[in-house]
C-alpha cells in the first residue's frame, strides 16, 4: 500500500516576493489539518501573512524552523498520512531538497531576472517595473505618500494577464531620484504622463492608492485622452481630513520602533506590520534627500494639516469608468469621504480593512479590478 506525501513550500504572495521568513508555526507536527487551516506566519519585506494549508492531512514535519529565511518554492513542511514511515518522509525530504537545489541552479543560469529598471523620464530617474504582455489596455499603478512600487506586491503579477502592468516609484520615493519640484499633485501627474509617453502607452487604466489616487484624478483632468478608466483606492482629494499624525510621524521617524508604530496606522490588522517592513522603510528614509522631499510633498498637498486639493469636481467631470475601493476602518483618510459620489461611480467599502486594501484584502481587490477592467471598459 502506498501513501501520498505532500510537500508544503514557501508561497509566493506577490510580485516582489523572492523569499520569506518563517515568523511562527501555528500547528505542531503530527497534528491533523484541513485545507484552509492557518499553518504558519510568513514574513516578507512588507507584511506578515498567515499561510493557509493547501491540503487536508497530518502535518508530519516542520522542515523549516522559526526565524529561517528561505526562497519561494523551498520546502517548509511535509503533510502525510500517519501510517507513512518516518524513513519514507526522510527520503522524500532528501530527494525534494536535492531536486530544488538543482532546479534553482539551472534557473539562475538560464532565466532572465524579473527586476525593475531605472529609466530617465524628463529630468527624473524613475524605478519602473513592467510585467505582462498582450493586447489588453495597459494598467498603470501609482502608489501613495511614502510608498513605492512594492506597495503593489500582491497585485502587480496577479493583474498582469493579457496586458502590460506597470508599477513605478514616484519622484522622491523608493529608488527614484529625489527631486519633487513643488511637490504638488499636478507635478506628479505631469511626470506620470511623461512616463506613459516614454513607454509608448497612449491610454491606460490607472489605479492609484491614497496620494496616488489624487495623482490619478489629476492626470485624468490634465490628460484625459491618456486614461481609459480609474481605480481609486482610498484616494486623496475627496475631503479635507487627513491623519497628520501619520504624515508627520512618517517623515520624522528615525528608529525602527517609531517607524513600526507609524506604519500601523495603515492597516486594520496591526500584526501585518513586521520588523522587516519597518527596516525597509527606515533604509529608504535614510537616503539623501528623502526627508526634504517628503516634507515638500506634505507642505504642498496638506497645507495647514488638511488636504489642499478638492478633486470631487474632477471626479464628477471625468468621462471614464471609475471604481472606488476603501477600507471601512481607514485611519488615514476617513471612509466617509466616499459618501455622496455620483451614482456612476462604483463604490466598494470593505469591512475590517484599513488604508491599504490592496495589501490587507489583495485577493478581493484583484478580483474587483479584473472584473472592472473587463466589464466596464468598452474598447474604442
Amino acid at each position: 500500500m502506498t501513501h501520498d506525501i505532500t510537500p508544503i513550500t514557501m508561497p509566493k504572495f506577490g510580485l516582489a516576493m523572492t523569499e520569506g521568513k518563517i515568523a511562527g508555526w501555528m500547528v505542531e507536527p503530527d497534528t491533523a489539518i484541513k485545507t484552509g487551516d492557518e499553518l504558519v506566519d510568513i514574513e516578507t519585506s512588507k507584511i506578515t501573512n498567515a499561510f493557509e494549508s493547501p491540503v487536508t492531512g497530518t502535518l508530519r514535519r516542520q522542515v523549516a524552523g522559526n526565524g529561517e529565511m528561505l526562497p519561494v518554492g523551498a520546502l517548509i513542511g511535509v503533510v502525510a498520512d500517519p501510517a507513512v514511515p518516518d524513513t519514507d518522509i526522510d527520503a522524500f525530504i532528501t530527494r525534494f531538497q536535492a531536486e530544488f537545489a538543482a532546479s534553482a541552479d539551472a534557473q539562475s543560469d538560464s532565466a532572465p531576472a524579473d527586476e525593475p529598471v531605472m529609466m530617465t523620464v524628463g529630468g527624473h530617474t524613475l524605478r519602473v517595473h513592467e510585467r505582462g504582455e498582450g493586447d489588453g489596455t495597459p494598467l498603470l499603478l501609482i502608489h501613495g505618500f511614502g510608498g513605492d512600487l512594492k506597495n503593489w506586491m500582491l497585485n502587480h503579477a496577479a493583474l498582469a494577464h493579457g496586458r502590460r502592468v506597470i508599477a513605478f516609484d514616484l519622484p522622491g520615493h523608493g529608488e527614484s531620484s529625489k527631486d519633487v519640484g513643488p511637490g504638488t499633485l499636478a507635478f506628479f501627474a505631469d511626470v506620470t504622463a511623461q512616463l506613459l509617453a516614454q513607454l509608448k502607452i497612449e491610454q491606460a487604466h490607472v489605479m492609484g492608492h491614497s496620494l496616488g489616487g489624487g495623482i490619478a484624478l489629476t492626470l485624468a483632468q490634465a490628460a484625459p485622452q491618456s486614461v481609459a478608466s480609474l481605480v481609486l483606492v482610498a484616494p486623496a482629494g475627496l475631503g479635507p481630513q487627513i491623519n497628520m499624525t501619520f504624515i508627520n510621524g512618517f517623515i520624522e521617524a528615525d528608529r525602527v520602533r517609531a517607524v513600526q508604530d507609524v506604519l500601523k496606522y495603515l492597516v486594520h490588522d496591526k500584526s501585518l506590520i513586521g520588523r522587516r517592513m519597518s527596516d525597509d522603510v527606515l533604509r529608504y528614509k535614510r537616503l539623501d534627500g528623502v526627508q526634504a522631499a517628503l516634507r515638500t510633498v506634505a507642505d504642498a498637498c496638506f497645507p495647514g494639516g488638511h488636504q489642499g486639493d478638492d478633486l470631487r469636481p474632477v471626479l464628477a467631470a471625468v468621462d471614464v469608468p471609475v471604481t472606488v475601493i476603501w477600507g471601512r476602518e481607514d485611519e488615514i483618510l476617513p471612509v466617509t469621504q466616499a459618501d455622496g459620489l455620483a451614482t456612476a461611480v462604483e463604490r466598494h467599502i470593505l469591512p475590517d480593512i484599513g488604508h491599504m486594501p490592496q495589501l490587507e484584502s489583495a485577493g478581493k481587490v484583484n478580483e474587483m479590478v479584473e472584473e472592472f477592467m473587463k466589464s466596464k471598459v468598452v474598447a474604442t
